[in-house]
């Protein structure tokens, strides 16, 4: 296969990890990366070890200017704020419109991969309204996690289709990979009963690069949701923490996990639970991240499959790994006139 060209839209944690990753596979090669300050596009293939290192340092506080310097136990922590982040590397510039910028950029560059806050349903179908407005006909990827905001973009299947893109949605962990372990594990049966995914996440060394996922997790707590979630302060987030102990468990979480197995003829999306425990103090998982099952075979069995996850693989191997992989099976699809909207429980990823 030829070497692709990536965009990432967003550098908090999942967007310098994709960086980060980008450099372990030959054939992909970052030629823009934005925040929501700055801009750094070079379509030869940035220097990813030198964003990465210019951006180290601050973490934004709730009002966007900088704390005091933090560490998370050797993970690089961009740097937010005007002339920070992005604006801070050599390769690149401050801007007020990060989006509109690599959006006149795109027509050289094969994939983009949102790595953007989702704390509103429609903020990644309206970020792909806008490259279908401009042209755009490559590959748009994203790790979105709400069911809500899969019909949004099915809404949108039309234009993406006319304009040549090629949409993997939900291309993460969960939803992602898991989703499609899930969609394999269906295949020893004629009737799918129920799959039940229970991951475990310990973020200790990466929290601070991760509030942004933090906060939306809070919004599946009890007596929260997604507005109240995206409200509240830095503060209000570690009160939420501390009265958990740093360990938050969720249960019944509304993740596309259940729309997408739907969607590609899996099983009722009501027979799909999705729960997990997240422990930001501890870098061990707190339990075992687990895909299970169940269902009846054509010989009349019933019987679970079970798919675990090895506890040494980091959220960020389990969620950019995936990612990177559906983005090379997007490529391939978009190469070969295949548009539209697609989930992962549709596609293997590509290695």
């Amino acid at each position: 296969m030829d070497d692709i060209t990536v965009a990432v839209l967003g550098t908090g944690g999942i967007g310098r990890r994709t960086l980060e990753l980008s450099t372990h596979k030959e054939w992909l090669t970052p030629v823009a990366a934005c925040d929501r300050h700055g801009i750094a596009v070079d379509h030869e293939g940035l220097d990813v070890t030198e964003l990465l290192d210019a951006t180290e340092g601050n973490i934004a506080s709730g009002d966007g200017g900088a704390g005091d310097p933090v560490t998370d136990g050797g993970t690089a922590i961009k740097q937010s704020g005007a002339g920070e982040g992005v604006a801070a590397s050599v390769q690149g510039d401050s801007t007020t419109t990060p989006i509109d910028d690599v959006i006149a950029e795109s027509g050289l560059i094969d994939a983009v991969l949102m790595a953007l806050p989702n704390l509103e349903h429609d903020f990644i179908p309206r970020v792909a309204d806008r490259f279908v407005g401009a042209g755009y006909d490559g590959v748009l990827i994203d790790v979105l996690k709400r069911s809500r905001v899969i019909g949004l973009l099915d809404e949108r299947e039309e234009q993406l289709v006319d304009s040549g893109i090629t949409f993997v949605c939900g291309a993460g962990a969960t939803p992602g990979f898991l989703t499609g372990g899930a969609a394999l594990a269906a295949q020893s049966f004629v009737d799918v009963e129920s799959i039940d995914i229970r991951w475990g996440v310990g973020l200790k060394s990466g929290y601070e690069d991760n509030r942004g996922t933090v906060r939306e997790d809070i919004a599946h707590l009890d007596g929260y949701d997604i507005e109240t979630a995206r409200e509240m302060t830095d503060a209000e987030i570690e009160a939420v923490i501390d009265d958990h102990d740093g360990v938050l468990e969720f249960t019944d979480m509304e993740h596309a996990d259940d729309v997408l197995l739907e969607r590609a003829g899996i099983c009722d999306a009501d027979d799909v639970s999705v729960g997990g425990v997240l422990d930001v103090r501890n870098d061990e998982k707190p339990t075992t991240t687990t895909v299970s099952v169940t269902g009846t075979t054509f010989d009349g069995e019933r019987a679970t499959n079970t798919f675990q996850l090895g506890d040494a693989t980091s959220m960020a191997a389990n969620v950019n790994g995936p990612a990177i992989g559906y983005l090379k099976t997007g490529v391939r699809m978009n190469r070969n006139g295949v548009y539209g909207v697609f989930g992962p429980a549709e596609l293997l990823p590509g290695f």
